[in-house]
């Protein structure tokens, strides 16, 4: 009976263990009821927003640049960098059921492009230095590091110079949280805080105009501001949730940067959020950056970009805005509007 007692109690303990691996491989990766993939990796938490996409899809994108390329004609030079989601480069392979591969898109979209586009693959250096804090952990965006490095991609394509990272100040906004949470509703991500580090320019001589966008109904621009001057990088408290903002405040201004630099060079950036971290590091590259989010920009593009002599345009989208068809349809809306 001893024994009985001993075998029933061992039995059990064997079971509670299995029970508890099962668990623990659970937690390391899983799928919020909202679709977020959670992943656990060096005791750190990842939120991941899958992407699902077909390798044959996303020539819309390619259409639409291309109708650029054929509008502009050759006397802007027109750039179009794709940027894979951190779910492209650290989904775990126990994950990867719930997602699609994101090179084989991305690279189908830029096949279809125009011998004049340019493509700035950034794919291949983001890959390179995955090791690193090259995407945020708790926000859906990458990290500003991620973004020096497609900045130095993008500046050897345009034939430009980019200082090395320890020309630039680094800040560093602690307890970050980011959007994450907010799309997961999952605790282990706000239990999870990270640092948000980014980098101003040193003795760089700038001024930032800004014309914001006032919203009205179903996020729809109601009016613009008359335009005035900020600063380029705001401020945030430690434990923002905003950190992102960190570059011009968002998405919902129109923005003009006048450096220092003579060299008859004016870019234009044609974004969404994930363009936002990418002019920072060009400061030292051209006369003018002029940044637009084809979200909210009420102009025709044509006229702005005559109007300003822009000698270069940049495209740059994450791979789920590229890839989305109201994205299309805000570049093809700017072109006529």
């Amino acid at each position: 009976m001893k024994r009985l007692y001993t075998f029933i109690n061992t039995a059990l303990f064997c079971s509670f263990c299995a029970q508890a691996v099962m668990a623990e491989t659970h937690s390391t990766c899983y799928k919020t009821r909202t679709g977020i993939i959670i992943s656990k990796e060096n005791n750190q938490i990842r939120a991941l927003e899958p992407f699902t996409g077909l390798a044959t899809g996303g020539t819309w994108y390619s259409n639409a640049i291309n109708q650029y390329r054929d509008t502009l004609k050759h006397h802007v030079r027109i750039y179009s960098m794709i940027v894979p989601t951190s779910a492209g480069l650290y989904c775990p392979e126990e994950a990867k059921e719930w997602i699609r591969d994101e090179e084989p898109v991305i690279n189908n979209m830029y096949q279809h492009l125009e011998k004049g586009v340019e493509i700035v693959d950034v794919y291949p250096v983001l890959k390179q230095h995955m090791d690193e804090d090259i995407y945020s952990r708790t926000d859906h965006h990458w990290s500003p590091l991620g973004a020096y490095y497609a900045a130095r991609e993008f500046a050897q394509k345009a034939q430009v110079k980019v200082p090395n990272l320890n020309d630039f100040e680094e800040r560093t906004i602690h307890n970050f949280v980011g959007s994450m949470y907010h799309y997961s509703k999952d605790i282990a991500v706000k239990n999870s805080p990270e640092k948000f580090i980014y980098y101003i320019p040193k003795d760089s001589n700038y001024v930032t105009t800004y014309v914001g966008h006032n919203m009205g109904k179903n996020r729809v621009v109601a009016s613009l501001t008359a335009p005035f001057t900020g600063p380029f990088f705001i401020k945030y408290k430690d434990g923002s949730s905003s950190a992102y903002c960190t570059f011009m405040g968002g998405d919902l201004r129109t923005t003009h940067v006048k450096t220092d630099v003579r060299n008859g060079r004016k870019l234009m950036i044609i974004k969404d959020s994930y363009g936002n971290a990418l002019p920072g590091y060009l400061f030292g590259s051209f006369e003018d950056i002029y940044v637009v989010d084809f979200r909210y920009f009420t102009k025709n593009i044509v006229n702005y970009v005559n109007d300003n002599q822009i000698t270069d345009i940049l495209f740059a989208n994450n791979l789920q805005h590229a890839y989305a068809k109201s994205t299309t349809r805000g570049f093809e809306r700017m072109l006529r509007q």
